[in-house]
């Protein structure tokens, strides 16, 4: 009887000690500290575009070579160009000047085309084109180019003039020629005349000695 209660006794003792342990193993483990990760590196911006001309500004008829960068390997590249007026005379275009020193205006340039003007081009492996373009009018010109897969798109300008021309010749300016002509001339006459009074002079003035 006694050995049966000893038995009984240590039975609860276990139970009640193996309880704790068993809860403890049942309850979930933290989630690794998200600290603990490595940190991910930035995405890796993409390439800008990038387009340029040779030469900002040119005159009527020259020719301007255009370079583009950061486009998509072997792409078309549409380039849409359009025009607007100059804001101010040509550099070069002095007005005429009259001889007493007062001027006259210039007439202004018109503008010469109101649509746009398109054109391709085609990049090589690196994302890079150069195309060369013509104007056909004077203006200030904006060169817009757009990949046609890449999505990419830059823009720069040209400076389009008219030739420098001669000065016009004005009516003033036909004037002052004639008159100075004129007097020369005139001042010709009368050397001429007074030439051969003093010859006829010294020719009677000798016979009658």
């Amino acid at each position: 009887m006694r050995l049966s209660r000893i038995i009984m006794a240590l039975t609860v003792g276990l139970a009640v000690v193996a309880v704790p342990t068993a809860a403890g193993a049942a309850q979930p483990q933290p989630a690794p500290s998200a600290t603990t990760d490595p940190p991910q590196p930035p995405p890796y911006p993409p390439t800008a575009a990038s387009l340029t001309v040779n030469r900002p500004t040119i005159f009527l008829g020259e020719t301007v070579v255009l370079t583009g960068t950061g486009f998509g390997p072997n792409e078309t590249v549409d380039i849409a160009v359009t025009v607007a007026p100059l804001a101010a005379p040509a550099a070069g275009q002095a007005p005429a000047r009259r001889s007493d020193g007062t001027t006259v205006a210039m007439a202004p340039v018109a503008f010469q085309a109101s649509a746009p003007l398109t054109f391709t081009a085609t990049t090589d492996a690196q994302g890079r084109f150069t195309k060369s373009y013509k104007p056909s009018v004077t203006g200030q010109l904006t060169f817009t180019a757009t990949g046609r897969e890449s999505g990419r798109t830059a823009s720069t300008e040209l400076r389009v003039l008219h030739r420098k021309q001669p000065l016009p010749v004005t009516g003033d300016s036909i004037g002052t020629p004639i008159k100075l002509g004129g007097g020369l001339v005139g001042a010709g006459a009368i050397m001429l005349l007074l030439t051969l009074a003093w010859r006829r002079r010294q020719r009677f003035g000798g016979a009658a000695h």
